[in-house]
């Protein structure tokens, strides 16, 4: 089973002569729960992984078959740490997992409860300009592509995607607006988010240059 949103009953996984696997996108038991990708990189998580496990009554908590570890770069999103790691390193887990289970050596190793997390659904989050720079750039990458980070400008609710964290020379004004030439960047102090695609609400993903000429922002737009 993968990407199992309904609970399925204990009739059924009981059902197969050789038992149930389960794949699971973070290294079990932290992460238990719908959306451990988003909660691995808005945690500021190092790495993450992958976890084969035997399903039971509970939610992500049955024995460990098997699991493997990927780091999370700093240039990570949901998007990439799903596609280009933890997508194709769990096709080959479930490989080797089922192998395993044929061959009558697959492990059921118990989860430490002292170790255990849990995070339900993520939602859209509001972008608190306040909070510490990186925290806002876990956020911001942590909810990208979905389910999208927000802020407000001019009053009007936009949500940023492919976005860098990035030193500067001097230090500005805190939610800043400055647009030079393509580049929009939001200021954090000696600090600054360059902002690479928008999308109103309602609206389709543009280019952050292309969003700002649309909603007329200048320097002196309100943020938040």
């Amino acid at each position: 089973m993968a990407y199992v949103t309904d609970i399925v009953p204990m009739s059924i996984i009981k059902s197969p002569k050789k038992g149930t696997i389960q794949y699971h996108p973070s290294l079990l038991p932290k992460h238990r729960g719908p959306s451990s990708i988003n909660w691995a990189i808005i945690n500021g998580d190092k790495k993450t992984g992958i976890s084969i496990f035997w399903p039971d009554e509970g939610l992500d908590t049955g024995p460990i078959l098997l699991q493997k570890k990927v780091k999370i770069s700093e240039e990570d999103s949901t998007g990439t740490l799903y596609f280009n790691k933890l997508y194709p390193l769990g096709v080959k887990a479930m490989i080797d997992s089922i192998k395993l289970v044929l061959n009558n050596n697959a492990p059921r190793i118990s989860q430490n409860e002292n170790n255990a997390t849990y995070e339900s659904w993520c939602s859209t989050k509001e972008i608190n300009w306040n909070e510490a720079p990186k925290k806002i750039y876990n956020l911001i990458r942590g909810c990208d592509p979905q389910p999208g980070a927000w802020t407000k400008i001019d009053s009007k609710t936009v949500f940023l995607y492919n976005c860098k964290l990035e030193k500067q020379n001097i230090k500005d004004d805190i939610k800043k607006i400055n647009i030079v030439g393509a580049e929009i960047s939001i200021a954090l102090g000696n600090n600054k988010i360059v902002i690479g695609r928008m999308k109103s609400e309602g609206g389709k993903k543009v280019n952050a240059a292309e969003w700002v000429i649309e909603n007329k922002v200048t320097k002196n737009s309100k943020l938040g």
